[in-house]
């Protein structure tokens, strides 16, 4: 049975979107990752945009509530917060008996400058996400970082 984690930020629109995304791609023979928001938007065409760069396509995600999630009855041994140090005082809490964890990222619907930069930004968000991701798994779950880490290096 696989290990349930839901990643929590402000929109669900891009930083709780990617998490999940990288989750299930990256570990997701051990682990089924969901997100959601507090204010859920609509996705972020950068996250997409970024996302799609890496081969991963988030497109047809839908953004959802946390509370919808929350009234579902799902449990989650892992409900982690992906909301960055300004907003964190926003950043919802899933209630219920499971590990909380946060990692704070930039909001990418706050950035700034041209659409590139914009893109630019989100890339290193992207990344950032995911080498969090690939830390979080060596620690919780050595053998999927071992089999991921062989995989990279055939491509």
């Amino acid at each position: 049975m696989k290990t349930k984690v839901l990643f929590i930020c402000i929109h669900n629109s891009a930083r709780s979107q990617m998490a999940e995304a990288w989750l299930n791609h990256t570990c997701g023979d051990y682990f089924e990752a969901q997100s959601a928001g507090l204010e859920p938007g609509t996705l972020n065409l950068l996250a997409i945009k970024a996302m799609a760069e890496v081969g991963i396509d988030i497109s047809n995600k839908k953004t959802q509530d946390v509370f919808d999630v929350f009234k579902s009855g799902q449990f989650f041994a892992y409900v982690i917060t992906v909301c960055d140090a300004v907003s964190a005082e926003k950043c919802p809490i899933f209630p219920g008996v499971t590990k909380r964890l946060h990692w704070s990222f930039p909001d990418p619907s706050q950035l700034q400058g041209s659409d590139a930069a914009k893109l630019e930004q989100v890339r290193a968000i992207r990344d950032e996400i995911r080498c969090k991701i690939e830390e979080w798994c060596d620690e919780v779950c050595p053998e999927a970082l071992g089999r991921l880490s062989r995989r990279w290096r055939k491509s």
